[in-house]
């Protein structure tokens, strides 16, 4: 897209627009939800639910509005502006599909207050001393055609495009899943490598301490061995000098 479309105060509210009618369209259908699962229609949820979609529904309106005049004010002659004919279609188009979605939309809410008219709401299709022109006012003849000689609907475009951005996160947020568990995986290999690593430590360590026992054994045997020789040694010496001395008494009784 050139630089002056995105300069365009068209296509900058243009694109707001379709932001709030896909909010609008959520807050929609969860009115809807609301209205089906609830039997009293005073319920707080069921009020709260078509109070913020009457809201986003009044913002909607007020910028489709500002669009519908932009629409009007180049309508009678689009190449003063710089617009093509084909470009020109294509804003009435989008108008008149917006419009009409948001004209559905308060023609349920009105259904569902038992009111058949939409007095002082903004967009009010045909409505005297509405804000929003009707836009079927702007409705494409039969066998009007832009360039390519197709009709798209630019609502359902935007929301194409906003589906496709929605996965487009959804994939971003998997690969950071994907490579959170790769490095998960990967601490989880140099855990296991390590505690490996840990139990051959304490292997060598169980074969070094048995060594040492093993050898402590031997020594205390050892010394046990020198300690009986040691005792058989010195009692041998008591009952040699007991002979002497009985001895040397013998000879001195004998003497005497």
């Amino acid at each position: 897209m050139s630089s002056t479309n995105e300069e365009d105060p068209f296509l900058q509210v243009q694109q707001d627009v379709l932001t709030q009618l896909q909010t609008a369209r959520s807050l929609f259908t969860s009115y809807l939800r609301i209205r089906s699962l609830t039997t009293s229609p005073t319920s707080p949820e069921l009020t709260s639910a078509r109070t913020d979609l009457e809201a986003s529904l009044a913002t909607l309106a007020e910028d489709l509005a500002d669009l519908v005049e932009s629409v009007k004010a180049v309508e009678s002659n689009p190449a003063q502006y710089g617009i093509s004919p084909t470009e020109m279609g294509r804003r009435k188009r989008l108008v008149q599909e917006v419009g009409g979605e948001v004209d559905d939309m308060h023609e349920e809410l009105a259904k569902a207050s038992g009111s058949s008219s939409r007095k002082g709401r903004p967009g009010a299709r045909g409505g005297a001393g509405s804000d929003l022109p009707d836009p079927s006012a702007f409705a494409i003849p039969d066998g009007e055609t832009d360039a390519n000689n197709s009709n798209p609907d630019y609502a359902a475009e935007f929301e194409l495009e906003q589906q496709e951005v929605m996965m487009r996160e959804q994939d971003q947020h998997l690969d950071g899943v994907l490579q959170t568990v790769g490095n998960i995986r990967r601490q989880a290999d140099d855990m296991g490598r390590e505690l490996e690593e840990q139990v051959e430590m304490l292997d060598h360590t169980e074969r070094l301490v048995e060594s040492l026992g093993g050898r402590l054994q031997m020594g205390m045997d050892k010394l046990k061995y020198v300690a009986r020789r040691s005792e058989d040694k010195w009692s041998s010496c008591c009952i040699g000098v007991l002979i002497v001395v009985l001895l040397i008494l013998l000879v001195l009784l004998l003497i005497l």
